[in-house]
């Protein structure tokens, strides 16, 4: 696998933002699709590109009308909005969800409206294997594909007498750095989310790191795999840093946007992330000292892997053909095309660049092989606004690193359970891992047998 820097899938919003529930009228003649994907406000950058992009795409398609929607996905409401039809024509997940959706049916194979797209057979199977069945049919199109690293503030690094363009490549060294941050500045050396599923979530890709899994399959049937060394390996990292060392501060109860934001203020030495981390703590939280922001590939412990995902764009059973044609050509349009075709990407880039506020150039996993993502990093080059020199270690360092996908079944259920461990172990001295993981395993079993019936 060949990593390379691309065009951070440009924020994807729309014109006219609707509720869920009961689809518009269609006009005669005219076909109207209700997409996710609409940003915060916060993202102007995004919203003024794809107010454009929203037109380009109608006058080439005069049959069509899109809808944006600000919905985003929440595990505890999400089922039941998609049972009771009270969902877009156009869905954004996480890559935890597909493969439950597409075994429950609830969503529509969309191969045959894919396929007629001249490069449909030029996607990296990587990133089509998630969203496909065993019989090979597809159901959808990923946005930004991306793989764990290490975020981390360069200042504080040398504030602390340590190598900013030598990020920490094992968790040994994590500690050793989040120690030294921690006590030559006063801030929080590293910090694990343990809230909203994200804790689980970080736990999981941390055990990936020490060579565990989170799930397996016995006689057909999955069940949870956490409840062995490699996860108490990693839990016994965590409260070694908490408690020996004092080095990941007093707030232990943060979801993702508590950690980009407080570490957006220089609050936080390091954390786990992605490149794309950039655009939010830049764009949403107003990070000032954007030369600060650096990333590495996810330190290691034995594992030699990291985890990988992504948002993916699905289409409901419920959704009627015609409409489910209409939202295929606007997934091509508004996601695939700019990862393909240099002279999209450059538009799009250069459209970007013209707002300081903005963030082009972040690196992402490739769509399609490395020689188009070449050409993709070529074409966007002279409007690249962020350096790329601070990305360099992730670009570099992932490379030898295995991609593992996150749990394939219940996946928001178990980062659900595990989340409570996380937090026992942040917030109570005395937590027994033991005890707590053979708790969640049972947890987990429990929901992994529920979701068979």
């Amino acid at each position: 696998m060949k990593l390379t820097a691309g065009l951070l899938g440009c924020a994807v919003l729309a014109t006219t933002l609707t509720a869920c529930g009961s689809p518009a009228a269609d006009e005669p003649g005219v076909v109207v699709i209700r997409v996710q994907g609409m940003p915060p406000a916060t993202d102007k950058p995004g919203l003024d590109q794809f107010k454009k992009m929203v037109a380009d795409f109608e006058k080439q398609h005069p049959g069509i009308e899109v809808q944006g929607s600000t919905t985003t996905f929440d595990p505890l409401t999400f089922s039941a909005k998609l049972a009771g039809g009270r969902v877009e024509d156009v869905i954004k997940v996480p890559l935890t969800e597909p493969q439950g959706l597409i075994a429950r049916k609830q969503v529509r194979p969309l191969t045959e409206e894919l396929s007629a797209w001249a490069h449909y057979k030029e996607f990296n199977p990587q990133v089509l294997r998630p969203l496909s069945d065993t019989a090979g049919q597809v159901y959808g199109v990923p946005q930004s594909p991306f793989a764990q690293g290490l975020v981390y503030n360069r200042a504080l690094f040398a504030e602390a007498g340590l190598d900013p363009d030598q990020p920490p490549k094992t968790w040994d060294e994590v500690r050793a750095a989040a120690k030294a941050i921690s006590g030559k500045t006063g801030k929080a050396g590293f910090v694990h989310e343990s809230k909203s599923n994200q804790g689980g979530w970080q736990l999981t890709m941390l055990t990936y790191t020490h060579g565990g899994e989170i799930e397996r399959q016995e006689g057909g049937k999955h069940v949870a795999a956490f409840n062995a060394d490699p996860m108490k390996k990693a839990l016994g990292l965590l409260k070694e840093m908490r408690w020996s060392d004092d080095s990941m501060g007093d707030a232990q109860l943060n979801d993702q946007n508590d950690v980009i934001k407080r570490f957006a203020a220089g609050e936080i030495g390091m954390f786990m992330g992605t490149p794309g981390t950039y655009r939010l703590a830049k764009m949403t939280y107003g990070m000032q000292d954007t030369d600060a922001f650096g990333v590495g590939p996810l330190p290691q412990a034995g594992g030699n892997a990291t985890m990988t995902g992504g948002d993916v764009y699905l289409v409901p059973r419920s959704v009627s053909e015609e409409r489910a044609a209409a939202a295929v050509k606007w997934l091509l349009f508004a996601y695939a095309q700019p990862q393909y075709d240099p002279a999209a990407a450059a538009s799009r880039a250069k459209d970007l660049a013209a707002d300081p506020k903005s963030a082009v150039g972040v690196p992402t996993l490739p769509m399609f092989d490395a020689a188009q993502q070449a050409k993709i990093d070529a074409a966007i080059e002279p409007h690249v606004n962020v350096k790329l020199e601070h990305f360099r270690p992730w670009l570099e360092g992932t490379q030898a690193l295995t991609l593992r996908p996150e749990p394939s079944v219940q996946a928001q259920q178990v980062y659900a359970v595990l989340d409570t461990v996380v937090q026992a172990v942040l917030t109570d001295k005395g937590a027994a891992i033991d005890e707590l993981l053979a708790e969640a395993e049972s947890d987990v079993n429990a929901k992994l047998a529920a979701a068979r019936q």
